[in-house]
């Protein structure tokens, strides 16, 4: 199956599952407060829908849905989903119902607390999936990683790093006194908020004092990175029929220089082929395209010391038909398992960083580099693997949903946040808003909203396009 499709699949099931428990929420707190449910629709239905239990042809299949209060469906816009719950201003911006007299089974017509804790249900649900899942993959996969004390061979750090005092080869060891556990993005987040970070530098540990002003997307960001894993460079296979086998190299060989430059590590070759793709990217003529596909590698044959050099030329895709070895090749995974009861503290822990990075991430989305990161269904579709894999689904699934919990939550008009925001005001004031105000904060909201998923929308489009 193309691995596009199993992207798109697995997207699909994520956010349906996502979506309808989120409402799920909602409705589950309205019922139980008796208030009325008129629709609860997976996806958007404008104009017209894929399903609903008020169509004919399932009234007539199953009479007893004719007369329920709640019409169930699936809509053709997959945005979301929605319940709309009588007596409420919403997405739906039912106005002509407001004007009606207050019915006791409206949600305008229960407490303050009723109508908070309604408002809430699809965020708490939302949280506790998420720890859920987390615990869940805990008990059933446990947790592999590469201790960052076990990595031996150390880190390969840029001159922004090495400026700091960081050299080649430290292994970093703690942020601000914490050990860092596990080499991932974290370590990243941990080193641009610590105010000093511990390295293990030849059997001895060194403090390295930090700047306030470091930027974890910076980092990131940075060509070449901050700081990555000494990889050799040696060849874990070669690609039958590209120019790397059609010159002689094989698995096992290393490569140890390119174009006059020396290569130790694949971060070396990466800068190297980065240099190559940024000149070809500038743009220039078709002279010297052809010439950036010409290159000069320095190979080390397995198993003998001496060198062969080769000319060769990359693929029309600038690619030598290579495939690096990995941190795996070097290093062996701990596996964690957990029993039961071991999981739920774990995995709530586990779940709980996941929400703290993500929180701390955003003051990155306030920066011109941030605002470009912004994606669509596109973006959040390319974190699934191409490959059906349940660990990865479950664990994006649990990603996405404490992003929705968060998401929802913040204080901004047309989402559960901002509906939370005036029925706290309602309480301190002990009065409610207006309906006018409502209606035309609801206005306000679904606008940021709709600007945001343009936003969204053209990022995705650009870099298609890029």
């Amino acid at each position: 199956m193309d691995a596009t499709l199993i992207k798109a699949l697995q997207l699909v099931l994520s956010l349906s599952l996502l979506v309808a428990l989120h409402e799920g929420g909602h409705f589950f707190f309205s019922k139980l407060f008796h208030v009325r449910v008129e629709k609860f629709f997976l996806f958007f239905d404008p104009y017209f829908h894929l399903f609903s239990t008020k169509d004919k042809w399932f009234t007539r299949l199953f009479p007893k849905f004719k007369d329920k209060e709640t019409e169930y469906g699936i809509g053709w816009l997959p945005l979301g989903g929605y319940v709309k719950i009588a007596g409420m201003i919403d997405e739906s911006m039912d106005t002509e119902q407001m004007k009606k007299p207050v019915q006791p089974w409206e949600f305008r017509a229960k407490p303050a607390w009723q109508r908070l804790c309604i408002m809430v249900g699809g965020v708490l649900v939302n949280f506790l999936l998420a720890l859920f899942i987390y615990i869940m993959i805990l008990f059933a996969w446990g947790e592999q990683y590469i201790p960052m004390k076990d990595m031996s061979m150390g880190f390969q750090f840029n001159e922004q790093a090495e400026k700091l005092g960081f050299r080649d080869g430290d292994i970093v060891l703690a942020a601000d006194g914490r050990e860092l556990k596990k080499w991932d993005a974290s370590v990243f987040r941990a080193v641009s908020e610590a105010r000093e970070v511990t390295v293990m530098r030849q059997g001895g540990e060194v403090t390295i004092p930090m700047p306030e002003d470091m930027n974890m997307l910076e980092m990131l960001k940075a060509v070449p990175p901050f700081m990555m894993p000494v990889v050799p460079s040696v060849l874990d296979s070669v690609m039958p029929g590209m120019p790397a086998y059609e010159a002689g190299m094989r698995k096992g060989d290393r490569i140890v220089a390119m174009d006059g430059k020396p290569v130790a590590t694949w971060n070396d070759f990466d800068q190297i082929m980065r240099v190559r793709m940024e000149r070809l990217a500038a743009g220039c003529s078709p002279k010297d395209s052809a010439d950036l596909r010409r290159a000069v590698v320095v190979y080390q044959a397995q198993g003998r010391g001496a060198v062969d050099t080769v000319r060769l030329q990359l693929t029309p895709e600038y690619q030598l038909g290579v495939v690096k070895q990995s941190l795996l090749d070097y290093y062996e995974p701990l596996q964690v398992d957990y029993g039961f009861l071991a999981s739920i503290p774990a995995g709530i822990a586990f779940g709980w960083d996941v929400l703290s990075g993500y929180v701390s991430d955003l003051q990155y989305l306030f920066t011109s580099d941030g605002a470009k990161s912004v994606g669509s269904f596109i973006t959040i579709g390319s974190i699934f693997p191409p490959t059906w894999d349940w660990l990865a689904f479950w664990e994006t699934t649990a990603l996405l949903s404490l992003i929705l919990a968060f998401m929802n939550i913040l204080p901004i008009p047309a989402l559960d946040g901002g509906h939370v925001l005036f029925l706290i005001g309602e309480i301190i004031l002990r009065r409610p808003p207006s309906e006018k105000f409502l209606e035309r904060a609801q206005v306000v909201g679904m606008v940021l909203l709709i600007s945001l998923m343009v936003l969204a929308c053209y990022n995705d489009i650009m870099r298609f396009i890029l």
